[in-house]
């Protein structure tokens, strides 16, 4: 099958937290991010974690959706040989000392479950500021995942910090300029997101740098099939179905033979030319912008519903 195949070339993360699902599949590693783990919260069949975290809070709806997301994270540990990716607050993208802060709390409440800070990534908006916290924190040995990451600029700043990974997000690009064109879709050969992470994967070999690439955010198969050798792809269930599902081999995309034989020039950016050339893309500002907003909409969301289940919840 095409699944089995393609991790052959990739390494696949399952991007849910459906626990569930994630011990179904079981993938390298896995992702999460405000958005799932809210769906993950409002699912009757881990609402017991729900209830824990907010014992374990006192009751503190703050405290308690910090629990969440670690309580999360350590059942889907059990599932998984390799990292959880955890995601600090939108609300701190433009806060590089609020989020190293979210950072480490997370990092001391994964080690207080006896999880080692090696089997977790803590997520970080590709923001100047979300950047700028990550090369701080990786010197701590707390690594990065730099998500909502959308330009060639935040890919050459994230790479020049030293952050452990990037997930350009694929399915958002396409979505943009599905939009913009007036099309139902994109042909694979012409799809800009799937470009994106291919300019990106061969920068990076190219010029030798440690930062790995996960592809994110897919909408079809075929996305992620033109991307096959990139270092690792973070893929939802139901196209985890649909390659599981699809017979035949998948043929490698992407080498790092292939990037070294290119003619590709290194970028240097300081902050006024990253805030430049990021300015410069108009899809990149408006889906970084956009993506900030939503994930943090569903963590008020998420906040709301913990407020709502506290009063039920007798104190630990």
């Amino acid at each position: 099958m095409q699944l089995d195949s393609l991790r052959k070339h990739s390494l696949v993360v399952a991007d849910s937290g459906d626990i569930d699902a994630v011990a179904r599949w079981k993938p390298q590693d896995a992702t999460t991010n405000p958005s799932l783990l809210l769906k993950t919260a409002e699912d009757p069949r881990y609402r017991l974690i729900v209830e824990r975290a907010i014992q374990q809070a006192g009751n503190d709806p703050a405290e308690a959706i910090d629990r969440l997301f670690v309580l999360v994270g350590c059942e889907i540990l059990k599932h998984i040989p390799g990292r959880v990716s955890t995601e600090v607050d939108a609300r701190l993208s433009f806060d590089v000392d609020g989020s190293i802060e979210k950072a480490r709390r997370f990092i001391s409440l994964y080690e207080s479950q006896g999880i080692r800070r090696e089997r977790v990534l803590i997520k970080l908006s590709s923001t100047w500021e979300g950047i700028r916290a990550a090369e701080k924190l990786e010197r701590e040995g707390i690594h990065c995942n730099m998500t909502l990451l959308f330009s060639f600029a935040q890919a050459v700043a994230c790479a020049d910090a030293g952050v452990t990974l990037i997930s350009p997000f694929v399915g958002r690009i396409y979505d943009f300029y599905r939009q913009l064109r007036n099309v139902d879709d994109i042909k694979i050969e012409e799809d800009p997101g799937v470009a994106s992470v291919v300019r990106i994967y061969n920068y990076y070999k190219k010029h030798a740098y440690q930062t790995q690439v996960m592809g994110a955010s897919f909408r079809k198969v075929e996305q992620i099939l033109a991307l096959a050798g990139c270092d690792l792809l973070t893929i939802a269930p139901d196209l985890l179905q649909k390659l599981s599902s699809a017979a035949g081999e998948v043929e490698r995309k992407l080498s790092v033979e292939k990037a070294r034989a290119q003619d590709i020039p290194r970028v240097s950016l300081d902050e006024k030319a990253f805030r430049w050339e990021h300015n410069q893309d108009a899809m990149a500002t408006d889906k970084l912008a956009d993506g900030i907003r939503r994930f943090d909409a569903d963590a008020r969301k998420l906040e709301k519903l913990v407020i709502s289940l506290a009063s039920a919840v007798p104190a630990k």
